[in-house]
């Protein structure tokens, strides 16, 4: 779509958007509110360039007669590159996902109860990026290990604006990897094991539609570190989804209406991003990147505790803080990536 497409489609949206019967319909104002705010940054830049030529062209007029208009023509000048360049970034296509919340999931793989620990490590980790930034969470299920790590847990982040949790998360998925000297380990030896990391944008039920005869849902009792049980009724669920097979379970809640619902939501997630696969290469090859076994060779990201490094093997990103980037200090590592994927889109356009 190019400049003038995107001018009348953001002067169609004012409209529909300041008429009172579009709001009687949430999902539709919703949808228009989030595409009239990713569109706003383009106008916006656009308009100010538009400005700046128009008032350098009548500086340089003024010049004519009065040289003193010749220093503000020349810092109006200055003013132009960087505004075209800012409209040519904005106007590079953008992850239609990019404004959705996420689904996370973190599995421990190779390394057993380590893997488990350090499964337990992403998780705060990514719990407290969200913090920083202002994002909810919330734990929808979640295997425990003996030693309080993690099996597989499954968290959604929420945040709000056009810059949504999509756009600085997707990028987490894979395998990531840790080595270290594990507090199983009586001898001091540095193992490495791994965890492997899954996102999805959330789905809101409009933008899947599942059919009740499509799903096969059993019921069993909840379970805690070691297998024991932890219910005494059959409050866990698990639903199938036959023509994909796709399994979702869920147990964290003590009703099997409420992990009916939470399994129900991570299916609709999971759905989507297949669908968003079949539909678009784009979005297949960028999800290759995902986790698809949990095992090293696969790695995206190493986490070295003895040298206190961080390594993101997609981009080439290498940094000495890793106990603050545990804590919650993403920013630089994410950064990184969404500069990689810009330059990749630029180099696609040029």
């Amino acid at each position: 779509m190019n400049l003038d497409e995107l001018l009348n489609e953001y002067a169609e949206l004012e409209q529909k958007l300041a008429d009172p019967a579009v709001h009687a319909d949430q999902n539709q104002a919703r949808t228009l509110g989030r595409r009239y705010a990713q569109l706003t940054p383009v106008v916006t830049t656009y308009r100010e360039l538009e400005g700046v030529r128009a008032d350098l062209e009548a500086a340089k007029e003024l010049a004519t007669e009065d040289p003193a208009f010749a220093e503000e023509a020349g810092q109006l000048e200055a003013r132009i590159a960087p505004l075209e360049e800012r409209l040519r970034h904005l106007l590079i296509p953008r992850d239609p996902s990019d404004d959705k919340d996420i689904i996370m999931e973190i599995k421990a793989g190779e390394g057993g109860e380590e893997s488990a620990l350090f499964a337990g490590d992403l998780l705060r980790m990514y719990l407290r990026y969200a913090e920083r930034v202002g994002w909810k969470t919330e734990i929808i299920d979640a295997q425990h290990s003996d030693l309080g790590g993690y099996k597989d847990v499954t968290v959604a982040v929420k945040g709000k604006g056009a810059d949504g949790v999509w756009s600085r998360l997707k990028y987490e998925g894979g395998v990531h990897r840790v080595q270290r000297v594990p507090v199983t380990e009586s001898q001091g030896r540095i193992h490495t094991s791994a965890a492997g990391v899954l996102v999805y944008p959330e789905a809101e039920e409009v933008d899947v539609q599942i059919d009740p005869n499509d799903l096969r849902i059993d019921v069993f009792r909840s379970s805690g570190p070691g297998g024991q049980s932890v219910n005494t009724t059959d409050s866990a669920v698990r639903i199938t989804h036959v023509p994909t097979g796709v399994v979702v379970s869920c147990q964290n809640e003590k009703s099997q209406l409420q992990n009916k619902e939470s399994a129900l939501r991570i299916l609709r997630a999971r759905l989507l991003s297949i669908a968003q696969e079949e539909a678009d290469a784009a979005a297949s090859a960028e999800r290759k990147s995902q986790v698809r076994t949990v095992d090293r060779s696969e790695r995206v990201r190493t986490y070295n505790y003895p040298e206190n490094r961080i390594s993101d093997h997609r981009v080439g990103f290498k940094a000495y803080n890793l106990d603050q980037v545990l804590d919650g200090d993403l920013s630089a590592v994410i950064q990184a990536l969404t500069d990689a994927e810009m330059a990749e889109k630029l180099a696609a356009h040029s």
